[in-house]
Order: C-alpha cells, then structure tokens, then sequence
C-alpha cells in the first residue's frame, strides 16, 4: 500500500489534529462524506473502529505505509519496556520526524523533501533517508551549501519552536542539534491512545 497523497483536511476532520501532517486547519467541522451532517454519523464506533482510528492517526501523522507501521509495532514489541511508549520513542527517533520537531519544516511530509534533497546531515554524513534511525548523542545538522542554510533559516522563521523537547539540544545559530536521550511521552503532541494501536495489531 503507497503512501497516502489525497487531501489532508479532510484526514484531519475524521481523525482530529494531526500536526505531523498539516498545521491547516478546515472551517468545516462536519466528518467528511456525503451524510457527514446527518445523525447516523453520531452512531458510536465499534471497538475495532476505535482501535482502527488510533492506528491510522498514527500512519497518517507520521507519513507511513501500512507495512512500515506494522514493522515497527514488530520492533517495539521484541525491545523490553512499555511497548506503546517504545513504538512512539521509535518514530520519533526517525531522521524527518527529528527535522519537524526542530521547526526545519512545518510538516513531515515537508521534512521527509528536505531529507530526500540531501539539505540534512547527520554526524557530518549526508543522509537522504527520511526513515534513517538516528541514535542518541547523533548530531543532526545543515548541508554547508548557502541554499539549505536559507531554506532552512527560512522555514524556522516561519515555524518557530518555543518547546522543543528536552531530550533535543539546539543552537539555532548553528543550526546543529544533539539526541540526548528518547523523548517523553508528554513531548509527543499528537492526541493518541497508542494501546489501541498495539491491540489493534496484536489480532494479526
């Protein structure tokens, strides 16, 4: 299954804020679909919607196929610890989650671009692997070419991060950033049960 392209306005009204995915927002408040007014919308979730619906937030924040979330729930499960937490520590530890996070782009998807056109590096190495993992104490930086140093520079101006997490050190001048340690879950701000997600998949 490809990555979704479609409208992201209308994933935002049924899902609710994703702010991996767009930080617009619709004037509509109606779910999407033909009937998105009428009463029958109201009718409660079954328990595998509701658990459907935490999984796609995840896939649709994230910019994710559906084979590569299972790949990570898989991981998160064979690592020791909280397995939720584990599976949101994992995608945020991803090389354009890291770059949104850091204000170089108002979205991942826009992150995922910087990275692919090789304006990122990490420990000095070029990486154009949105999905690369990075590690702790990796140093995430700025190509040393004039263009990615004002594409960068520009895009910070106009999304600028007053909370980043404690677990990121970044010097603004420099445009460098450390991985001091895994995020916290209160650092993540997407809206998400992420025990749902795990139940969801633990069916298959």
């Amino acid at each position: 299954m490809s990555r979704y392209r479609g409208p992201k306005l209308k994933i935002s009204r049924r899902l609710g804020l994703l702010p991996g995915l767009t930080t617009k927002k619709s004037k509509k408040l109606n779910r999407p679909g033909k009937d998105g007014n009428s009463q029958d919308m109201s009718k409660k979730l079954t328990e595998y919607g509701v658990r459907l619906e935490e999984k796609q937030k995840l896939k649709f924040n994230y910019g994710l196929t559906e084979s590569q979330l299972f790949r990570y729930v898989k991981e998160a499960r064979r690592r020791k610890g909280v397995t939720g937490l584990i599976l949101l520590q994992l995608l945020e530890m991803r090389l354009d989650t890291l770059c949104f996070t850091l204000g170089f782009a108002s979205s991942i998807g826009q992150a995922r671009q910087l990275v692919n056109h090789g304006h990122i590096t990490v420990n000095n190495k070029s990486i154009n692997i949105p999905s690369f993992q990075c590690r702790l104490k990796d140093t995430i930086s700025v190509k040393e070419k004039s263009i990615s140093k004002n594409l960068i520079s520009t895009n910070l101006k106009n999304n600028p991060r007053s909370d980043i997490p404690s677990n990121l050190k970044f010097d603004p001048t420099s445009l460098q950033a450390i991985v001091l340690d895994y995020c916290n879950r209160e650092d993540i701000p997407l809206q998400l049960d992420e025990l749902l997600v795990i139940e969801h998949y633990s069916r298959r």
